[in-house]
């Protein structure tokens, strides 16, 4: 059995002795003598260590012939991959696998490396270097757990929810069930049937996460006839292939680290759209530890993200073309004034060059977005209420004593 990236294997498995939370998402454990893989917080017995082996990925895993544990469920687990590879182009080809690019019969490989301007192999090459998987045991990863989790956490009859993972058959999502876990689909039902037509799923997130600075940001920017914000749960319209719904999103009141997301949509077949485009939202792939170390590497910004560790940057509803070499997902940056101005407060400067920003911005890849938005909500913060409320007159002020004397 090989280890597809290379992982300190002693590091991993105290990890997993101490069944630290914070590696949920960022590493799997492959067991031998089970030929189960399982998250670092798995309640099971914790087996030997010369019987183990860790992948960076959950599709690594299932490519090395792992199956998936029934008790702490990997399909729960944080949704870090994205943002795990140094190459930009296994980024942006991990999110057009998310937006679906190899789900369908005529879906291919090939057309995706096109899409990405390089050669088949060399995409295949990359994915193993980078993920421990070539592309296509990444997406068939993807719709396999999804699957699981609409399965277990729903009452969706289970040709929908073949039909909602992107399987092209029943007869293919029996087989692949079949052959990865040895038991048919229906065995993974856990959900009761609650007479609901709203389907209701858990979507997990690697910890810390700012909910409250989300919401704000949502708000600042939200289109009015589409959106509403009340009591913490975010509400949206939908609007997919001739059919409306609407989708509910709040933080979970039962699972720790996790949304929880109550879509009402007639078309089954658009669920996995609706889902991808709530994770880009709510920025549920993010790794805000790993961004939190990078962004740290300048003074200016360290004490800002200790301050707001769990900041996320709210993404797009609405799907975009496909990314270029230069945007990453969530890698922008404003060379507007606003930005200008908010790193001139913090910095206590009158005012910063463009070429300033540019260069102090080039040290802030991949993760530019993230840094402008702790330098926003810190000039934000900056504003003396002295600004806001102006002092009395002195007429005024000698009112105010004589009343308090009285």
């Amino acid at each position: 059995m090989m280890t597809p990236m290379t992982l300190d294997h002693d590091a991993c498995y105290r990890a997993v002795s101490s069944r630290d939370a914070r590696f949920d998402g960022r590493i799997f454990i492959g067991v031998k003598t089970t030929g189960i893989y399982c998250r670092p917080i798995c309640p099971a017995r914790t087996p030997k260590s010369q019987n183990v082996v860790f992948f960076a990925t959950a599709a690594a895993a299932q490519e090395a012939g792992f199956r998936s544990c029934l008790r702490c469920r990997p399909e729960c687990s944080p949704d870090l991959a994205i943002w795990r590879g140094t190459s930009n182009t296994v980024s942006r080809g991990l999110a057009l696998i998310a937006d679906g690019a190899l789900d369908g019969d005529d879906a291919s490989v090939e057309q995706l490396a096109t899409r990405l301007g390089m050669g088949e192999r060399q995409l295949r090459r990359l994915f193993q270097q980078h993920l421990g998987a070539s592309p296509v045991t990444v997406a068939q990863t993807r719709r396999v757990l999804f699957a699981k989790q609409l399965i277990a956490e729903t009452t969706m009859p289970l040709a929908h929810v073949a039909l909602a993972a992107g399987f092209g058959s029943v007869r293919r999502f029996n087989a692949v069930f079949q052959k990865l876990y040895g038991r048919p689909p229906g065995k993974f039902r856990r959900a009761d049937d609650v007479g609901d037509s709203a389907l209701v799923l858990t979507l997990p997130f690697a910890p810390p996460y700012d909910w409250d600075a989300m919401l704000g940001a949502l708000a600042a920017r939200r289109d009015a006839t589409s959106e509403t914000i009340e009591k913490g749960v975010w509400r949206r319209k939908v609007a997919l292939d001739g059919a409306t719904g609407t989708v509910e999103v709040a933080l979970s009141d039962t699972v720790q680290g996790a949304l929880r997301a109550t879509i009402r949509f007639p078309v089954v077949s658009a669920l996995p759209a609706i889902v991808r485009r709530i994770r880009r939202v709510f920025d549920l792939s993010a790794d805000p530890l790993a961004i939190g170390k990078q962004l740290s590497d300048d003074p200016l910004l360290a004490p800002l993200v200790r301050k707001r560790p769990g900041l996320r940057v709210p993404g797009p509803w609405d799907d975009v073309a496909d990314v270029s070499d230069d945007s990453v997902p969530y890698d922008a940056l404003d060379p507007g004034s606003g930005l200008r101005a908010a790193l001139a407060r913090v910095t206590g400067k009158s005012t910063v060059s463009v070429r300033e920003l540019r260069g102090r911005a080039e040290r802030w890849r991949p993760w530019r977005a993230y840094a402008t938005a702790h330098l926003q909500a810190a000039a934000r913060s900056a504003r003396p209420e002295a600004q806001a409320a102006p002092r009395p007159g002195k007429r005024a002020a000698a009112a105010t004593r004589l009343a308090r004397a009285r």
